[in-house]
């Protein structure tokens, strides 16, 4: 079993370079079937989220081959609609190609998605959203289509029981969808099936995360009509033919922020090349309210001791990210003064607050309330054996680890592969001494 040691207790220093988008680069990913041409997607970070929906390209007939951070995509010869196997279920990503194939071929079948566990996260408002433009489901175990395409991808990999979302869509129409919460999946399931309907698709309510407008600029590079209008309000006007496109992925704004929050742990001084500043307004102001310098050219400086902060919520974009949560609370343990987290978004995030108590850290977790008392002048983290419950939180161990004393073991690596392109080699190039043992 592959797992990370650290040993901590020194301050950061030196220089890295953040990675591409993952969240932005896995619903492009699913955007280029939407077409037939080839698609050239750079600065594509090499995690394994993204091997799995390279995996889940190639099985549907795609071309789809990487060189470098450069991944190239041509959906000419797509003629499967149905997606089995490990990638699907382990990744939560490939619920989005439930969008596009009904936008490029009017039928899917995949199954229920996977993910990190941190909370029900139900498919309810993507299977209303695209049931609103024509979309008809059926959840079974056995065939969902008669037709021999269907049965021919069920001889080629049966489900063997595995429950599977079935969808047609003859003629994918647009309409007027309104959320009841500001879905980042849902968001874009919608646009990917609105791209190719008949019609215009008006979009209320929707999520505005970066990823989002990411996904927006490469279909619209593509020929698609999309444009925001009032807050939180998206039109797309259906268009029949989108052409190739060579597209750049942004930096990965959770990644800077995670590594952000390690120099704030650790004290320290380090340049980040490629910092998304635009995208992180509501870290950022944390960050230099715990007494963290930030200067425009990416370096940070962090002295220690950190400040606590009253209270620190987490709320959909352009509020505090529930992906930078687990790192905050690791941030806080080693803060002079009590600190509070709201989680609002999903309520299995805690999940790391056990891992950190196991390192001394003082905290208490009520429902969605967590209380953290900052060990600075009395006590520290220590070294110990613990194991990463999800992605992000297995990336705040390793920052809790290069702060705390003595030697730390982090197990269930895999989770951490799936979302940072090499951490042992980010952390040692701030001056850290982290291992990937097997």
């Amino acid at each position: 079993m592959a797992y990370l040691e650290i040993a901590g207790g020194r301050p950061l220093y030196g220089e890295i370079t953040v990675q591409g988008s993952k969240n932005a680069a896995l619903p492009i990913l699913a955007a280029c079937i939407l077409g037939e041409g080839p698609c050239e997607i750079e600065n594509c970070p090499q995690i394994q989220d993204v091997e799995d929906t390279l995996s889940i390209l190639r099985m549907l007939g795609c071309r789809a081959e990487r060189s470098g951070h450069t991944v190239f995509v041509d959906a000419a010869r797509l003629e499967r609609y149905s997606i089995y196997g490990a990638e699907a279920i382990r990744i939560r990503s490939s619920i989005l190609f439930l969008g596009a194939l009904l936008g490029r071929i009017g039928k899917a079948v995949l199954p229920y998605p996977g993910g990190c566990a941190i909370g029900s996260r139900p498919i309810d408002l993507h299977l209303k959203a695209l049931e609103t433009l024509g979309a008809q489901f059926s959840a079974q175990q056995d065939t969902c289509f008669s037709d021999s395409r269907a049965e021919t991808n069920e001889r080629e990999a049966p489900f063997t029981g595995q429950c599977r979302i079935c969808a047609r869509a003859p003629e994918l129409h647009g309409g007027s969808i309104f959320f009841a919460m500001p879905s980042v999946g849902a968001t874009e399931n919608a646009i990917l099936a609105a791209v190719c309907a008949d019609g215009t698709t008006v979009i209320e309510n929707a999520a505005m995360e970066p990823e989002i407008a990411e996904l927006c600029d490469f279909l619209k590079l593509r020929g698609a009509t999309i444009s925001w209008e009032e807050e939180r309000t998206i039109r797309v006007t259906g268009t029949k033919r989108l052409s190739p496109v060579r597209y750049r992925l942004h930096a990965d704004r959770i990644v800077a922020g995670n590594y952000l929050l390690a120099a704030a742990t650790c004290g320290g001084c380090v340049r980040m090349r490629n910092l998304p500043f635009g995208l992180l307004d509501a870290p950022l102001a944390i960050l230099r309210a715990m007494g963290m310098t930030i200067e425009e050219d990416g370096t940070v400086r962090a002295g220690l001791p950190l400040t606590a902060v009253e209270e620190v919520t987490t709320a959909p974009y352009p509020g505090f990210p529930t992906d930078l949560q687990s790192p905050m609370m690791a941030a806080l343990c080693v803060a002079r003064g009590n600190s509070r987290i709201r989680e609002t978004v999903f309520e299995n995030r805690f999940l790391t607050a056990r891992q950190l108590q196991k390192m001394g850290a003082r905290i208490e977790t009520e429902k969605n309330l967590a209380r953290i008392e900052g060990l600075w002048g009395n006590g520290q983290l220590c070294g110990t054996s613990v194991t990463a419950p999800d992605l992000r939180g297995g990336a705040a161990l390793v920052q809790a680890a290069s702060a705390a004393a003595g030697r730390t073991r982090i197990y269930g690596y895999e989770y951490i592969a799936r979302g940072y392109e090499d951490i042992c080699r980010d952390y040692r190039n701030m001056g850290a001494e982290i291992y990937l043992r097997e």
